[in-house]
């Protein structure tokens, strides 16, 4: 593996197109922001042939061309694919934003993809979100490889790096963690750090030297095959221990010698199995080079260890109305089964959809059926509807190039499909069918807005739609009781993002407004009151009188009504007169403007006359006796309260809890839930938890998550609530 040195003809000017899944391999780049994933798939692509070494290709494109968003912002926030061509097989490049706040970019490649490449950069090591990357991955199986970048960079340790990634990834077997190649190292500079100038091969003992700009294989010293035994040896063990030949280990232990070629195979096959987890190396090309060190064994890797979508196990499928449906894993002649995993749009093609098809073959101008995908708690309606697939295209940097077809297993992009949003399933119109959908995170940030000006505002409920289908992690939320409309996002960045796009992609400028959460009152004594609406001037008048009694019920209770009128003195037509008019008032509110719970009303007498009494009449007759029985009483404000639960790793256990605690938090229980991880449950006024996304991930280093739910309306402290009344009064 990673053996060849012949250069390899490029893909540079056309489309990179698969004919079979055997010839296709998608993999996804995992690592934090700043590990170098994008600059790693710019180096890839030059080795291949499929950029020049400024970065373009031949009909003038830049893989680098991102969107102005992430030009200004310098950092990737959006999946982008990146396909090369390597030995005839078709790899495609999943590369990840590695910010917390777009996560969903993650799980969107995690979905498209057969295998992972983990990117750490050897100046910064692997974070608790890398890790937590790494679980999901093995929870499903998917095969892993570790690239260690910036090892340019000064006190930059492979060796060290190597054993970090195997505490980190390895918890179960360090010893599946190993290094494949060790980098060898050019003449010190003059700040004492000697650059990587090229890579040894521990299975080959082949020396591959990048420091002439093309790679060179040669035999190494007599003197440096000692300092390659040690790690030779334990990278051999690790292999046969791993190996589906029982007897091999026997055979080794026994002196055996095992030959090169069938270790090499063994290797692959444990990559491929998910059991075996090579770390390699790569540093940045020589100036004018035309591969970076160690591309070319980084691709020989993908091509012969990473498994084709063959192997891969799609995921559920059913029919739209729920029964299942058994389908042969990725055939390109079975019935059509596509998802998409990314939707944008572009100025001048409309919205451009990237799928991944699981099954069957994508040919452009044909109608597909569009199913929903059940996220209609976050503004994406669920849907089946046919549509007419537009151009199959396939991405490089701003291009998109014609393909003729897309088989199982590939992924391409799809114009003009103007219903499918993210996480919908593409299938033949006359066999409708259902993927079920990958998990998503649940958006927690509030981010309430405004239109900035009324011609914002005539275009804001479209820019929202449109921006809320390419996005499945943010939740659309229009408030009846503070009247606000709220994006729901992932942290800051995410917010950022979200209202860039709004306003350069969808021409919306809008105002962020302060989040507003929904209160209730209640009465905390009883109180009576009389509602009296007597009216004359000229024909019939108006004449209500009502007396009532109101009282404070449990948590929960919502509003009673109960009649003890006696003797008829409120005819019995106008007394759910009456109680329409009490919840309409209720639900206005009777002291800061926000809806009454949890009081039972009781109709104790009233008058009515023969005439001029009415529905209306009694109807205002009891919102005024209600509002007269909350000013003669003591009207609590109520916060709504969440149940939180915190996963965070038992490093950060204490200072979670005692940040709860200050936000006036009640603790519910502490439980271990294994891999060194705590779940703290706690019970939290929702007001104090508005910013609880971004503070956490400050507090726990990126490496926790929590979840919430709504379980009551309380009682507010008095003086909470006066700071809460002195806001409101100053924002109307």
């Amino acid at each position: 593996m990673g053996d060849k040195a012949q250069t390899h003809p490029g893909a540079a000017g056309r489309a990179v197109a698969a004919g079979h899944p055997a010839s296709i391999r998608n993999v996804v780049l995992v690592g934090h922001s700043g590990s170098g994933k994008t600059t790693l798939v710019e180096a890839l692509a030059l080795t291949a042939g499929a950029v020049n070494r400024a970065g373009r290709v031949e009909d003038g494109g830049s893989l680098s061309d991102y969107d102005e968003i992430e030009h200004r912002q310098q950092r990737s926030v959006q999946l982008s694919l990146v396909p090369v061509e390597w030995d005839g097989i078709k790899i495609n490049l999943l590369d990840t934003p590695g910010y917390a706040d777009f996560v969903g970019e993650l799980r969107a490649g995690l979905r498209a993809a057969d295998a992972a490449l983990f990117v750490v950069s050897a100046s910064d090591g692997v974070n608790g979100s890398t890790r937590m990357v790494w679980e999901e991955c093995a929870a499903v199986g998917m095969p892993r490889a570790i690239v260690v970048t910036h090892l340019e960079a000064a006190r930059a340790d492979f060796e060290e790096m190597t054993r970090v990634c195997a505490e980190a990834f390895g918890a179960d077997d360090p010893d599946a963690v190993l290094p494949l190649y060790l980098p060898l190292h050019g003449p010190q500079g003059p700040d004492g750090h000697a650059p990587v100038s090229g890579l040894v091969g521990l299975l080959t003992q082949k020396l591959f030297d990048y420091s002439t700009g093309e790679r060179k294989e040669s035999e190494p010293g007599e003197d440096q095959l000692p300092q390659l035994e040690e790690a030779r040896n334990r990278l051999i063990e690790g292999i046969i221990s791993e190996s589906e030949d029982e007897t091999l280990m026997d055979r080794y232990l026994g002196g055996e010698q095992v030959d090169v070629k069938t270790l090499i195979e063994d290797l692959e096959r444990a990559i491929a199995r998910g059991v075996f987890f090579p770390v390699l190396a790569a540093a940045p090309a020589a100036d004018g080079a035309k591969q970076g060190i160690g591309t070319v064994e980084l691709l020989d890797l993908i091509v012969r260890g990473f498994p084709t979508p063959l192997e891969h196990e799609a995921p559920a499928v059913t029919t739209v109305d729920g029964k299942p449906r058994e389908l042969k894993p990725c055939d390109p002649d079975g019935p059509l089964v596509a998802e998409v995993v990314k939707t944008s749009s572009d100025p001048y093609v409309g919205r451009i959809s990237l799928v991944r098809v699981f099954s069957g073959t994508l040919r452009p101008d044909e109608t597909v059926h569009v199913s929903g995908h059940g996220l209609a708690d976050r503004g994406h309606e669920d849907h089946d509807v046919d549509e007419r697939v537009g151009a199959l295209t396939t991405p490089f940097g701003k291009q998109q190039r014609p393909v003729t077809h897309a088989v199982a297993g590939d992924l391409a992009c799809v114009a003009k499909l103007g219903r499918a949003e993210t996480g919908d399933t593409l299938s033949a119109k006359d066999d409708p069918l259902l993927m079920e959908p990958w998990q998503m995170p649940d958006p927690l940030l509030p981010l309430a807005i405004r239109a900035h000006s009324k011609p914002d505002e005539d275009k804001l409920s479209q820019g929202l739609a449109r921006l809320v289908a390419e996005d499945p992690t943010m939740r659309l939320e229009q408030n009846q009781d503070t009247h606000q409309v709220v994006l729901w996002c992932l942290g800051e960045a995410h917010a950022d993002v979200a209202l860039e796009r709004l306003r350069s992609r969808y021409g919306v400028q809008v105002d962020v407004v302060p989040h507003r959460v929904s209160l209730r009152e209640t009465f905390a004594t009883r109180s009576a009151g009389r509602g009296r609406h007597v009216k004359q001037s000229g024909g019939h008048g108006q004449y209500a009188i009502c007396e009532i009694e109101v009282e404070p019920l449990p948590g929960g209770s919502g509003i009673e009504f109960v009649d003890k009128v006696v003797g008829g003195a409120v005819p019995r037509q106008f007394i759910p007169s009456v109680e329409k008019g009490v919840r309409a008032q209720a639900a206005r509110g009777v002291a800061a403007g926000h809806p009454l719970i949890d009081v039972r009303v009781t109709l104790l007498d009233g008058k009515a006359h023969s005439v001029d009494s009415s529905d209306a009449a009694f109807q205002t007759a009891g919102a005024l006796a209600l509002r007269e029985a909350a000013a003669d009483a003591r009207v609590h404000l109520l916060e709504p309260v969440a149940e939180v639960a915190v996963l965070v790793g038992d490093d950060y256990v204490g200072a979670v809890m005692s940040d709860l605690s200050g936000r006036r938090g009640r603790l519910l229980g502490t439980e271990q839930v294994g891999n060194g991880r705590t779940l703290i449950r706690a019970e939290v006024p929702e007001i104090e938890i508005g910013r609880y996304a971004v503070d956490l991930r400050s507090l726990s280093h990126g490496t926790a998550r929590f979840d919430r739910r709504y379980v009551r309306h309380d009682p507010m402290p008095p003086q909470v609530a006066d700071r809460v009344r002195q806001q409101e009064r100053e924002d109307s």
